[in-house]
């Protein structure tokens, strides 16, 4: 479904101030915007009804139906764009803007 790697999932855990009974619970968004890009949301959160849970890298992702297939083979990663400037970035072959594969580690 969503791979998040073992760099974006330690920041994920160092961000969580206190995880519930059931760890770390990362809500993921996804809709396609105006200009044909895919649009993302992402924030701890409380599993929902209806909601698919996958669990990545000991993260566990809460997707809701409306995000399921524009997230379908993503990777969500944390990466330094520039030195010292780190975010979180969403590599996704369903995104029509996507033109390349992960930066080299």
């Amino acid at each position: 479904m969503i791979t998040v790697t073992p760099r974006a999932a330690e920041q994920i855990a160092g961000s969580a101030q206190a995880p519930g009974p059931g760890g770390i619970c990362l809500r993921l968004a996804a809709r396609l915007g105006d200009k044909r890009v895919i649009e993302y949301g992402m924030g701890l959160d409380d599993p929902a009804e209806g909601d698919t849970k996958v669990v990545s890298n000991g993260v566990t992702l809460l997707i809701a139906p409306g995000s399921i297939e524009l997230l379908t083979g993503a990777t969500l990663d944390y990466v330094e764009i520039n030195p010292g400037e780190w975010r979180f970035i969403f590599a996704n072959p369903n995104d029509p803007s996507h033109k390349s594969p992960l930066p080299a580690r």
